[in-house]
């Protein structure tokens, strides 16, 4: 992701004791947890409507390349881009880096879909989140 475009949107994180594992760094499942907060106040950042009570998004497809340990203590920084905006999806790129940028502890994507509740299929995905995501 060295060649990807700046972030759409960033979010610092201040590490939590209970993130760590017995090996005294940062657990790989509280990355994903990272990842899911730093998605959802993007979403509401946007400041208009990206769940409502007949559609929501789904997350599709999770990649995460775990780079280094996070060590603790530590400020983090998520970053959001976009990678591919399709009909009713987005690709999110992420990026988990130390609070100065550097270094990176984790690469990827995930790819979020946007479904109508009652039936479970796809439905196009929300303008508010079409236009943020450069659509």
């Amino acid at each position: 992701m060295s060649d990807a475009p700046a972030p759409l949107f960033r979010l610092p994180i201040e590490l939590r004791w209970r993130d760590l594992d017995a090996f005294n760094h940062v657990n790989n499942s509280n990355f994903m947890t990272y990842l899911e907060e730093a998605r959802i106040r993007w979403f509401d950042s946007l400041g208009q409507e990206w769940v409502t009570e007949r559609t929501a998004p789904l997350l599709a497809a999770v990649q995460m390349n775990y780079r280094l340990p996070i060590p603790y203590p530590a400020g983090v920084v998520v970053e959001l881009g976009c990678e591919r905006l399709g009909t009713t999806s987005v690709t999110l790129s992420h990026r988990i880096v130390g609070a100065d940028g550097a270094p990176l502890y984790a690469d990827g994507h995930v790819v979020m879909v946007w479904i109508d509740r009652a039936s479970g299929r796809p439905t196009p995905l929300p303008d508010a989140v079409r236009r943020a995501a450069g659509g």
